[in-house]
């Protein structure tokens, strides 16, 4: 035999196992494809849970901040019904009760929110 004949018959047997090898790289890349697939997913998941939280926090800090609002507003109406009924001797006693009761309520109310909302348990 000559060499050219030894060199087609050794190309001829190793084809199919260069076939499978090529087979087994593209399934590789396939492999490879779907993870990187699954690893892109999984981060936008991610984004979107942190900006899911970072919209949650904004709105809770938006409700505290009006609650606080609104205390300030109790508490200045409770000291204005009070100076007026100490030096002035008008009949708000009954007003002045209402709005220390909504400030005390009030405060309560957002001292809770806050702990509950933003202390780190």
């Amino acid at each position: 035999m000559s060499a050219r004949a030894i060199l087609l018959a050794l190309s001829l047997l190793t084809l199919p196992f260069t076939a499978q090898a090529e087979t087994m790289n593209s399934a590789v890349q396939q492999g490879e494809n779907v993870m990187q697939q699954f690893a892109e997913r999984e981060q936008q998941a991610q984004q979107d849970d942190k900006s899911k939280i970072e919209a949650d926090t904004r709105r809770k800090q938006r409700i505290l901040f009006l609650m606080g609002i609104a205390l300030l507003v109790s508490i200045f109406t409770t000291v204005g019904l009070g100076v007026a009924m100490a030096l002035y001797n008008k009949p708000v006693f009954v007003a002045h009760m209402v709005c220390a009761g909504v400030s005390a309520t009030l405060a309560l109310v957002h001292a809770i929110v806050a702990v509950v909302w933003f202390y780190p348990f």
